[in-house]
């Protein structure tokens, strides 16, 4: 089970990014991640530089509105130099975008709504979204706001999802609970996010973040994901 730290909070990356990510070397981070907004590509570039001279692989998530700021996003991902894209829901212009950069690319499935971005649709038409993406060659994996979604149940979805994508499925978002963490995995996620809860202290460690991030990583160690 793969655990990535978001810097951000309320789908921002936070103020002195670049700082925090100084606070936390150390602690056996392997994912470290950041959203399109609240930083310059400059700024991202710097903590990407920083985690590879640590050894760790970074995502960068799209949660832009328009797809005029999603390309921009996506093409800033190669000059910034993540090893992987996150969100976005316009699959085919990423794809031609990231096409031999070499980074994976997780795209949203279903219909992403807002800032906070919220997955809306029915489970049978996430399913739909989730297949159609990941037939798209170029497409490695699927980010999946299954907390996000309004209505539907997050664990069921996420394990339909799961079933019908051959590739990773990370559960992206609201995660702020050990028993949620421990549910993503029973449902067959590769991995999931957390960003916001760390920065809010509700996380066991409380209130330091590299308090909550080891005990984040004890929780998942050993802890295996379970595909149907």
């Amino acid at each position: 089970m793969n655990f990535i730290f978001m810097l951000t909070q309320h789908d921002r990356t936070v103020p002195d990014a670049a700082g925090i990510y100084e606070s936390l070397r150390g602690t056996a981070l392997h994912y470290i991640g950041f959203k399109d907004i609240g930083a310059t590509p400059n700024e991202l570039k710097v903590i990407t530089e920083k985690a590879h001279a640590d050894g760790l692989e970074v995502m960068l998530e799209v949660v832009s509105t328009s797809r005029e700021s999603e390309i921009t996003s996506i093409e800033a991902a190669r000059q910034i130099g993540v090893d992987w894209v996150l969100g976005g829901t316009h699959a085919d212009d990423a794809v031609r975008i990231l096409n031999g950069s070499g980074i994976k690319y997780c795209p949203f499935p279903g219909r992403i709504e807002g800032h906070p971005s919220v997955l809306l649709g029915s489970a049978a038409e996430i399913v739909r979204s989730a297949q159609s993406l990941t037939a798209i060659d170029g497409v490695f994996g699927l980010d999946l706001l299954a907390y996000r979604h309004p209505e539907e149940n997050p664990i069921a979805l996420t394990r339909d999802v799961v079933s019908a994508s051959p590739g990773p499925v990370i559960v992206a978002g609201s995660i702020a609970t050990a028993e949620q963490i421990r549910l993503v995995a029973s449902a067959g996620a590769w991995g999931f996010t957390i960003g916001s809860a760390i920065f809010e202290g509700r996380l066991p460690g409380a209130p330091g973040l590299a308090a909550q991030i080891t005990e984040v990583l004890k929780l998942t160690a050993g802890m295996e994901t379970v595909r149907a």
